[in-house]
C-alpha cells in the first residue's frame, strides 16, 4: 500500500468534507479516491467516514487519526525536501582526499571555495596518497579526491588533467646549483629521495625510467614524504628530490640557501593530477569540490592544462557556484 498516498486522500477527504471536491484537489478522478480511502480503512481496521447521498462526515476515529496523519505527511515533505538538498549539494556529507604533499596555499584554498559555494556540505578531508584514495573508492569509503596520474582509473570519473612541473631541490653546494636549468644528467652521483612506492607505484617507477632515459640513475632512492624529512635528507645524504616549485622551502631561491630549487631543462617531470570520484555518483557537491580544486592548483600552483584522462561527466562548472 502506498501510504503517503492513501493519507493525501484521507487528509483531503477529511478537509473538504466532500469526495468531489477532494479528488479533484488531489488531480484524480472520484472512484480512484474512494477505492483508497476503503483500502485504507480496511488496513487500519477502523471506519474514517461515514457516507450517506448528501455528506461525508469524519468518524471520531478518522478525527483522533488526523491530525497523526497530518504529522506523518508533513514529515514525509521534509524528508524529501531534505533528499533534495543532498541530491544538489546543499547539504548533506562529502568524504574528500588530498594527497600529502600539496602545498598549504591550495589547500587553504580548496576548502575557503567549496565553503564557500557549499556552506550547508560538512566536508570530512582526509590527507592520503593515491594508493589509499583507490582503496577508498573501491570501499566505497570516499566520495571525491586528487589523484596522482598514472594510476589504475578503472570505474572513476574524471575532472581536467593539470599538470605540474617538477624542478630538483639540491644541496646549495652542488656544482648543478650554479645552473639556471638542470640537465637529469648532471644529478649523476647522488641519491634520490622519492615518496614510497606503495603511494603510487605506476607513478614512482615512471619518475625512475624518465631519470634513467635522461641519463641519471640514481645512487640511492631513499623513502620520504614529509617536507622536512626531505630537506634533511637532502642536506645530509648527498641526495637530491624533485618538486613543484610551490612547494619548494621559502629560502631554496636565495643565492647562499643551504638547499636551493631549479627548474629541469627540458620539462622531463611533471605530477598531473586530476580530481575523481566513482562513476556515476558525481552529484553537484562533488561538482563543486572539482571546481574548487581545480581553481585552487590554477591560482596557487602554476599548473597547465593537460589532455583529459577521461570526458567530465558533471555539469558546467559555473551551474555549481549559483
Amino acid at each position: 500500500m502506498d501510504l503517503i498516498r492513501h493519507l493525501q486522500c484521507f487528509v483531503a477527504v477529511a478537509e473538504e468534507r466532500h469526495f468531489g471536491r477532494a479528488a479533484e484537489l488531489l488531480g484524480m478522478a472520484q472512484p480512484p479516491l474512494s477505492q483508497r480511502i476503503q483500502r485504507l480503512e480496511r488496513e487500519l481496521g477502523v471506519r474514517l467516514f461515514e457516507r450517506t447521498s448528501r455528506q461525508v462526515t469524519i468518524t471520531a476515529a478518522g478525527t483522533m487519526l488526523l491530525e497523526d496523519a497530518r504529522l506523518l505527511l508533513a514529515r514525509a515533505d521534509a524528508l524529501t525536501a531534505t533528499a533534495r538538498r543532498i541530491r544538489e549539494g546543499e547539504s548533506g556529507l562529502l568524504r574528500a582526499a588530498l594527497p600529502p604533499d600539496l602545498a598549504a596555499e591550495a589547500i587553504a584554498a580548496i576548502l575557503a571555495a567549496f565553503r564557500q559555494h557549499r556552506p550547508g556540505v560538512e566536508l570530512e578531508l582526509h590527507e592520503l596518497s593515491t594508493t589509499e584514495q583507490l582503496a577508498r573508492f573501491s570501499s566505497r569509503e570516499l566520495d571525491v579526491g586528487l589523484v596522482r596520474h598514472p594510476c589504475d582509473l578503472a570505474g572513476l570519473e574524471l575532472g581536467p588533467v593539470l599538470r605540474r612541473e617538477l624542478g630538483v631541490l639540491l644541496p646549495g653546494g652542488a656544482p648543478a646549483a650554479a645552473l639556471d636549468e638542470v640537465p637529469l644528467a648532471a644529478l649523476t652521483g647522488y641519491g634520490l629521495v622519492l615518496f614510497p612506492r606503495a603511494e603510487a607505484p605506476a607513478l614512482h617507477d615512471d619518475v625512475l625510467n624518465t631519470c634513467a632515459r635522461g641519463g641519471y640513475t640514481p645512487a640511492t632512492v631513499r623513502q620520504g614524504s614529509g617536507t622536512g624529512f626531505v630537506r634533511g635528507l637532502v642536506l645530509s645524504a648527498n641526495a637530491v628530490a624533485f618538486a613543484p616549485h610551490d612547494t619548494a622551502p621559502d629560502d631554496a631561491a636565495a643565492p647562499h640557501a643551504d638547499i636551493v630549487w631549479r627548474p629541469l631543462a627540458g620539462a622531463p617531470l611533471a605530477w598531473r593530477h586530476s580530481v575523481a570520484w566513482p562513476r556515476g555518483r558525481g552529484d553537484a557537491a562533488v561538482g563543486a569540490f572539482a571546481e574548487a580544486a581545480s581553481r585552487a592548483l590554477w591560482n596557487t600552483a602554476a599548473v597547465t592544462a593537460d589532455a583529459p584522462a577521461r570526458p567530465l561527466h558533471l555539469r558546467p562548472a559555473a551551474e555549481y557556484w549559483l
